[in-house]
């Protein structure tokens, strides 16, 4: 058999390495797509000029470029047989990725845990990409929801590993040379500093984009992500096609320009839950709170902590009384951005 069914619960160990196909060159073609696909309008990552001014050589690809990149490299072997991507931590952006960058990813198996229905498995991977020259990108924890082949295949012995609530901000990366002291706020698009906003802010970031079916499958196809639920409708039990969860986090993502523009920069994930199924048809909102900030080394430049939420619903609508998602909420994200001071 040469063709290639895709890993089930019970070919994952914990301690196993796996060295994902196809490494992908990405050029500036990768951030003419980004920028049609979702309206991203960060100034650093929009113009060599701007980039220039804030001590980079010239505007480096969208973080998310290099996150969707490197998770969908992943896909075939952790995910392809998934009922579900969990969640995201400790996550961390180590380096920028420039136009002409070749990355691959690594992942290792670091817990499982079979479910009691004794169907289907949680795997747990801690995934590095990597670049031309070695150097770690990035690196975040996953978990997902897997198929058993056969159900009456033994249970392994549960490993859940003990993840950080919080990147703390001391291990966050400041891309070398990366100053705010000649920060253009009117070509950023907004006068707002990081001590202008207060821990417990809630700011709705107005703007809705309604997903389309094709739209989101060329993302996907972009990213060389082959999870079959998000392309075949035979896939799930209602014949619908499920969004990529990395297409709900782009969507809100850009959507924060009104009212975050000068978070420049993703420094790190701390966490993320993909709350409820997204479907074409769907606008997708999005709303921010602050939930900390900090210094960095570079006394310009700052670290917000922020939540970002996409939603079908309201600004400032998450849980319901009994601590569930509401289910108008599609992403919970918790991430650290830099900003000028």
């Amino acid at each position: 058999m040469k063709t290639n069914a895709g890993r089930f619960f019970e070919d994952y160990s914990v301690g196993q390495e796996i060295k994902h196909a196809v490494s992908r060159t990405v050029k500036m073609g990768e951030r003419a797509l980004y920028h049609m696909l979702y309206p991203a309008r960060h100034a650093l990552y929009s113009s060599d000029q701007f980039a220039q001014s804030c001590g980079l050589p010239f505007s480096p690809l969208d973080d998310l470029i290099g996150f969707h990149v490197v998770f969908g490299k992943t896909v075939p072997d952790v995910s392809l047989n998934a009922v579900a991507n969990l969640g995201y931590a400790e996550g961390v952006f180590k380096a920028q990725v420039w136009p002409g960058d070749t990355l691959r990813s690594v992942s290792d198996v670091i817990g499982v845990k079979q479910n009691s229905n004794g169907k289907s498995g949680v795997v747990w991977v801690r995934t590095r990409g990597l670049n031309q020259h070695d150097q770690e990108v990035m690196s975040y924890v996953r978990w997902v929801m897997v198929r058993k082949r056969d159900v009456d295949a033994p249970a392994p012995a549960t490993v859940i590993p003990d993840l950080a609530a919080v990147v703390i901000a001391d291990d966050l990366v400041l891309p070398k040379g990366l100053n705010f002291d000649n920060y253009d706020f009117d070509l950023a698009g907004e006068p707002h500093r990081m001590g202008d906003y207060q821990v417990g802010e809630i700011i709705d970031h107005v703007d809705g984009v309604t997903i389309e079916e094709a739209e989101h499958m060329m993302a996907t196809r972009l990213w060389q992500n082959t999870a079959k639920v998000h392309f075949d409708a035979t896939a799930r039990p209602d014949g619908t096609r499920l969004i990529y969860g990395g297409h709900v986090i782009s969507m809100a993502r850009a959507l924060s320009f009104n009212g975050l523009a000068n978070a420049q920069m993703i420094a790190a994930i701390n966490s993320g839950a993909h709350a409820n199924p997204c479907l074409a048809g769907d606008t997708v909102r999005a709303w921010s709170e602050v939930l900390d900030v900090a210094d960095t080394s570079e006394p310009s430049v700052g670290a917000i902590r922020l939540r970002l939420v996409a939603t079908r619903g309201d600004a400032g609508v998450l849980k319901t009384e009994e601590g569930k998602y509401h289910g108008d909420v599609l992403l919970d994200l918790d991430y650290w951005a830099f900003m000028p001071k």
